[in-house]
């Protein structure tokens, strides 16, 4: 870190329970800080021992967030990305795996001269080193610690935060810990001891927060502050109230009202403008009191947890934000599909939208939604495995090739529509070999693409194996499907439509992964914008009143 203009450093902890909010909290307090002028940026340090969460099952963990360099990260990344600037990178996502690999790898080398090689000080530095390497050329890092205060696997990072307190002084780093103060309803009253036990074990790990942030679902009053306080050894205008809020763009808003920017300001001794918030106030505006609503069908098989979606689930309402409108959205089961047919399931839909996902199981109903939806003029939007399972309902309904699939889940098939990288095929190992970051397209002129993007050229973020066989290209041409979307040389296929419906448009790369709401993506606002007609358009059939299209969004 710069000497002369040290960077400020907020750490941030969570305790009593797991999924609290930590992430969200972190970006609510990045947009705010940002919003008062300042450069900032975000970390997360994760305890687990995968070297990233590439490998995981996303019902066990959730979403993969990708970034433009190509890092697999947790998906509180997205938070980070939707809430601020901040361009997230492989610097700000730390796992245990990858801090343990590290310094095994160093010690392999000899790096560390025979010393014998322990948590304290080799683990805690190579911690440290991360985190001084992330605060490198921003005003303000906001590091934000996995998990919960207790849990054995975190105490690395624990250590490690209370050694850079102390080299960082004590006016460049606080500490924000989110905690629990629940509601019994048959004692009709707010509880403090969760939180009372929480801080006290932080405290005996050698930290003590500066600011204290009480998830709850009631107002917690000055008195309950002030026993929060005398009892946490925190001061009492640094104890705030992080109420439940219905939409999570309400969050930056509502701490601001608290005075936590105004706080957080004050123990780090910066000066600064005062945040401007009318950009999150349209956004809570629209959320809140949309013109009207599509209600999207989103097929697939990781439905169980939806946190396996979260980029995607806030694309779409970014999409319904740019169009002044809600968006209701159905999570289907491949498996129901299967089980009771594409039309009794999708048929009250508006949109039906295919997401990526690996594995063989739930395809087939991932195809026969993709044919409800061509052969109903129902708007389609495919993403990664949903454009293959896209190109091989084509190939099998369109162009009678029998049994046409992905070598992925049929390595015999007749018809391989889409096939495995040749680079990939000498690949075993899964972590991080995948296509992966940010890869450039071209688009066709002309396109529903580019009427949507408004520009020729683009870049996108990929996170597949497998791509379009371009043996099948001519064929799919010539029955209708457009490729308005190549790769610079041409090779590879990243777009399809198809020219005789009124929507249908798959992608090869995750556009959920640069939506925001302050900047909905264009292929989500030209999708639910699509959704919309084709709903008022049902309307109008059954005597309702036809759609009156609204000016897009502009967030001032």
């Amino acid at each position: 870190m710069a000497s002369n203009k040290p960077t400020k450093v907020i750490f941030i902890t969570g305790g009593v329970v797991s999924s609290l909010g930590k992430g969200l909290a972190a970006a609510s307090i990045g947009a705010l800080m940002e919003n008062r002028g300042l450069k900032i940026t975000l970390q997360k340090l994760d305890p687990y021992i995968n070297v990233d969460p590439g490998t995981m099952n996303p019902l066990q963990h959730g979403e993969v967030f990708v970034t433009d360099d190509g890092a697999e990260t947790d998906l509180d990344l997205g938070h980070y990305e939707r809430f601020t600037n901040a361009v997230m990178t492989k610097a700000n996502n730390c796992t245990t795996g990858q801090i343990y690999y590290d310094v095994i790898t160093r010690e392999r080398r000899g790096d560390y001269l025979g010393a014998t090689v322990q948590v304290v000080p080799h683990i805690t530095d190579a911690i440290k080193e991360r985190i001084n390497a992330c605060a490198q050329n921003v005003d303000l890092l906001i590091c934000e610690v996995g998990g919960t205060v207790g849990d054995i696997e975190g105490l690395p990072y624990l250590e490690a935060i209370r050694q850079l307190r102390r080299e960082l002084g004590w006016q460049n780093s606080i500490s924000i810990h989110l905690t629990l103060v629940p509601y019994l309803a048959a004692a009709g009253e707010l509880k403090t001891k969760p939180t009372q036990h929480s801080v006290q074990k932080l405290r005996e790990i050698g930290i003590q927060p500066e600011v204290l942030l009480c998830r709850t679902e009631h107002p917690l009053g000055d008195g309950l502050k002030e026993k929060i306080g005398l009892f946490c050894n925190v001061d009492p205008k640094a104890v705030f109230e992080a109420r439940d809020v219905a939409s999570i763009y309400e969050l930056p808003i509502k701490l601001y009202e608290e005075g936590v920017d105004e706080k957080i300001a004050e123990l780090l001794n910066i000066w600064s403008r005062a945040p401007r918030l009318n950009r999150w106030e349209q956004i809570v505006e629209v959320v809140s009191s949309p013109q009207e609503t599509a209600r999207i069908g989103i097929v697939g098989k990781y439905v169980d947890l939806i946190e396996s979606y979260k980029s995607l689930n806030e694309a779409l309402v970014h999409g319904g934000i740019a169009n002044r409108a809600g968006v209701d959205l159905r999570y289907i089961s491949t498996e129901d599909i299967e089980r009771d047919g594409a039309a009794a399931v999708l048929s009250g839909c508006d949109a039906v939208l295919v997401p990526g996902g690996f594995g063989l199981r739930g395809s087939e109903g991932k195809i026969a939604a993709v044919q409800y939806a061509r052969e109903n003029d129902v708007p389609f939007f495919g993403i990664c495995l949903g454009m293959q399972m896209a190109v091989a309902e084509f190939a099998r309904n369109v162009l009678g090739l029998e049994g046409a699939n992905s070598s992925e889940f049929d390595e015999h098939t007749a018809h391989p529509v889409i096939h495995l990288m040749e680079h990939q095929k000498a690949i075993t190992d899964k972590g991080g070999s995948m296509r992966l970051g940010a890869y450039p397209c071209v688009l066709s002129e002309g396109s529903v693409a580019h009427g949507a993007y408004r520009k020729l050229e683009i870049s996108e973020r990929h996170r597949h194996r497998y791509e379009f066989n371009n043996l099948y290209r001519e064929r799919m041409a010539a029955k209708g499907m457009r490729f308005s979307g190549l790769s610079p040389d041409k090779e590879l296929v990243e777009i399809i439509e198809l020219d005789e419906h009124p929507y249908f448009v798959a992608c090869q790369f995750h556009p959920e992964f640069k939506s925001r709401p302050t900047a909905p993506h264009p292929l989500f606002s030209a999708f639910v914008s699509a959704a919309l007609a084709y709903r008022a358009a049902r309307s109008d059939q059954v005597g309702g009143e036809a759609r009156e299209q609204s000016e897009p969004l502009t967030l001032h």
